[in-house]
This record gives structure tokens, sequence and C-alpha cells, in this order.
């Protein structure tokens, strides 16, 4: 059987702390940006009203600072994601640019939603993640590194212990968290067992 071929086991990028408690999924992507046919262009709305005014002036916010521009990994603090269970705010995120969140705690269902879009959301102690915050803060430039089959966070001379549900990282570091990519990937044996299977045509009068 082939390997699936969205094997996440490992990933690396500068950090972008966004600092408070219970940042729920409408602060993530406001409702009013969700009415569209596809996810795509969701990622400039990321954190709207957190980072304009009302009259479209920028706001003091770390995805309008230039020193995190580009950063991937996300740093939160207690409770992210709560509030809905709409896929928009990881979709949001992802397409910002964000390919894994390093936070104190999540709420359930975006931590799933984020893994079904293969991106790791893990947990570290408040403790690890303040301290995380503040040499990103010092440092933008500071690599942090992700060994999920270790779960370990790295970033500089600093190594830390972190956490997420066992079910979450074998299907991030099996590959099957994407079950399209699985399906394509066996895509000739699925041909092979659809060329055994009888078909049956009826006609109705």
């Amino acid at each position: 059987m082939k390997e699936p071929s969205g094997i996440i086991q490992q990933t690396a990028g500068r950090g972008i702390p966004v600092r408070g408690n219970d940042i729920d999924t409408d602060q993530i992507i406001p409702a009013r940006f969700m009415k569209v046919v596809s996810f795509e262009g969701l990622g400039e709305y990321a954190f709207y009203d957190q980072r304009f005014t009302e009259q479209g002036a920028p706001k003091d916010h770390p995805f309008n600072d230039n020193r995190f521009k580009g950063a991937s990994v996300l740093l939160a603090n207690r409770n992210f994601g709560c509030g809905s269970s709409r896929e928009h705010a990881p979709q949001a995120l992802m397409r910002f640019g964000i390919r894994a969140i390093i936070a104190e705690s999540y709420a359930e269902i975006f931590q799933g939603n984020c893994t079904a879009l293969g991106i790791p959301a893990l947990t570290l102690s408040s403790r690890d993640v303040r301290v995380l915050m503040d040499v990103v803060e010092d440092s933008p430039e500071s690599v942090i590194g992700i060994d999920l089959e270790d779960k370990r966070v790295m970033c500089g001379d600093l190594e830390f212990s972190c956490d997420l549900p066992e079910s979450y990282r074998n299907a991030l570091t099996a590959g099957t968290w994407d079950s399209t990519s699985v399906l394509l990937d066996q895509l000739d044996q699925i041909r092979e067992a659809h060329s055994r299977i009888p078909c049956f045509i009826t006609h109705q009068e």
C-alpha cells in the first residue's frame, strides 16, 4: 500500500505571538466575511476587527507588525479558538500563512478542525508559552522547530515538551489527516476494486 503523501512529522518557522485568553472564532474571522462560496481569500480577513478600525485604518496588532511578516507559527494563550465550530477560523489562519499553532489550550472542535487541515495545534504550559512569546517578541527572527514524533518544541537553546491528543498526532505523522489525499494515493487500488464490482443498471418506465 502506498504511503500517504500528507505526512507531517516536523515543521519549523518564525513565531507570531497573539496574547490574550478566550480568543474566539469570531475574533479570528468575523462572521460577515464568511459569506463566500469557497475559503479562498479568507486569509486577508484573519483578525480583521482586531487589526483595523471601522474606517479601515490599521491597529497595533501582531498580524500587522512587519517584524512578524512571513511568520508561520502562531503563539496563543488559554482557550484559543473557542466559540463556534466553524471551519472558517483555521481556514483563515492557514490562508494567512499559519502552519502550526502553539497555545496553552484550545476549544476541542477548533483543535480538531486544525488537524483536519494539517495544522498541528500543540499545547505547552502557561509558563512555557509565556517564555516562548517573550523570546519571539524580543527576537522576531527566532525559528521555532516542532517535532511531532518526539512531541518537542525547540527555539534556539530552549526546548519544551509539548502535547496534543494522540489521535491527532497519529493522523498528522501518518498522513491520514487529509482524507482526500489518502483516497488519491490509493487511486489504483480503488480503480481495481471498482472493476471487480458488478454494475447493475436499472431502467424505469
